[in-house]
């Protein structure tokens, strides 16, 4: 053992024989054996969120925590004894050979090595489990459970959260925990909101997340969209509409992506609210020839927050959609998820519209109005399709349980929809003919723009029939 060596070791061996320092050896070895217990239970693919913050954010918390203990007590002890006069002016020889110390030499190194690695692994995975979907959608409980119960049952299922809500990049990692940490306070404190507002003004602009996927200057072809409608009559009377979309991209033409996001085009509006609901004004600029116009309705008095249009402006929930009961019941008619059933349609609505103080009982309540229907109106149903009228009252519970939340006071309509303009103003926003530039043009509100009415409110579209989706009413069944 050289000379240097030995003057830095002697004195450690002396100053980590304190109190504190022991502590933080417990707490490095209990974390580090308990992680080793739960290792296992932690190589799946989706954590139970329990096990989760237990694993990956508690226990690393403990195992950093002893890891600092130990050069805390050193410091500190060696500061006392120095202020008391009583810090060895010599240590006792020892070398390499003593059997203590080759022991303690060979301890210290072989526990730094593992040190090291398990805390890179603790560290790897804790940040790991706080990117999961369940960390995000399960570990706050109720707070998310209406984000999470939307996420789940949207075209984004198989999408991690943070792909959308923080992207990639260090800066916007970091960004991302920052805010965070005053919501774990929030939460922890009960000081959060209900319901949780929509965080847009903390949102990554949308060419830097959504483009990665979705691309809208590339070429975007017609769409063909059917809206099946039941009637609230006895026989759930089916109509249907039928919309040829105008998508567009990448074209000089008046489809919804080129008129919103084509070459040359830059659209910046001015929102009074914060849910991006009332705009006052609107500006169109061409940027290859420098031509701006401006459109203002009559109630604009100069004010509002300047933004520059991009996706979300219309597709402000992609992932985290709240259905309407009606459209939400004409969805499982069609899909078949709800039997067709004598008024299933009207009951359904009606016992959705009610308030609940809660989903357990808003969904006993409506799978037990169901039942009570029948029983007391088609007691021949209620005997002879027993089963049909479970079925139904199970699936009109699950579309409340996933769409009204009574402790976060999410309602019906709570968080509003652009896409479209059936339940919410959407589109009208702007396309109301009120923003008026000024030669006296305003922002059309002609249908034809974004869409082709192939058929409204039909039983039976004869243009359904002719591309093969539906067939002729005379045709016989087989």
């Amino acid at each position: 053992m050289t000379s240097k060596v030995r003057a830095w070791l002697l004195p450690v061996v002396h100053l980590s024989n304190n109190w504190i320092s022991r502590i933080g050896v417990a707490l490095v070895t209990t974390a580090t054996v308990l992680f080793m217990f739960l290792l296992p239970s932690t190589l799946h693919s989706e954590v139970n969120p329990y096990l989760g913050i237990a694993s990956f954010l508690v226990l690393p918390g403990i195992f950093f925590l002893g890891l600092a203990l130990i050069p805390l007590g050193i410091w500190l002890r060696r500061r006392r004894e120095k202020r008391a006069g009583t810090y060895p002016t010599s240590f006792a020889q020892v070398t390499a050979r003593t059997g203590e110390l080759r022991k303690l030499l060979v301890f210290i190194g072989v526990m730094t090595v593992v040190n090291v690695v398990l805390g890179g692994l603790l560290t790897y995975r804790a940040v790991h489990y706080m990117e999961s979907v369940s960390f995000c959608g399960k570990a706050c409980h109720s707070v998310m459970a209406p984000e999470y119960a939307a996420y789940v049952n949207s075209p984004h299922a198989r999408v991690a959260c943070v792909a959308c809500h923080i992207g990639p990049g260090a800066s916007w990692f970091v960004q991302s925990k920052l805010s965070g940490s005053w919501q774990v306070i929030s939460v922890n404190l009960n000081l959060y909101p209900r319901p949780i507002p929509t965080p847009i003004e903390n949102l990554r602009p949308a060419r830097e997340t959504c483009e990665g996927c979705h691309w809208p200057q590339k070429f975007g072809s017609d769409r063909l969209r059917i809206i099946n409608k039941y009637a609230e009559d006895e026989a759930n009377s089916l109509t249907r509409t039928v919309l040829l979309m105008h998508i567009g991209g990448g074209r000089q033409g008046r489809a919804i992506h080129d008129a919103h996001l084509g070459s040359g085009v830059e659209i910046s509006y001015w929102h009074t609210d914060q849910k991006r609901q009332q705009i006052p004004r609107v500006e169109y600029r061409n940027t290859q020839t420098g031509r701006t116009t401006l459109y203002k309705t009559e109630e604009d008095k100069g004010g509002g927050e300047r933004r520059l249009m991009d996706c979300v402006d219309c597709h402000n929930r992609p992932t985290h959609t709240f259905e309407m009961p009606e459209a939400a019941v004409d969805r499982e008619m069609a899909s078949g998820a709800i039997p067709d059933l004598p008024f299933i349609k009207k009951t359904a609505v009606e016992l959705l519209k009610k308030e609940y103080p809660s989903q357990e009982a808003g969904a006993r309540s409506i799978i037990e109005g169901v039942e009570a229907f029948y029983k007391q109106n088609y007691a021949q149903v209620a005997s002879g399709k027993g089963k049909a009228v479970s079925a139904a009252g199970q699936r009109i519970a699950a579309i409340y349980n996933r769409n009204v939340f009574p402790q976060m006071r999410v309602k019906w309509g709570t968080y509003a929809n652009n896409i479209g303009h059936n339940d919410f103003p959407g589109c009208f926003r702007c396309h109301d003919e009120m923003h008026t530039a000024a030669g006296g043009k305003t922002i059309s509100q002609d249908c034809n723009s974004c869409h082709e009415l192939l058929a409204q409110d039909e039983p039976s579209p004869k243009i359904l029939v002719d591309l093969g989706f539906a067939k002729s009413p005379e045709t016989p069944k087989p």
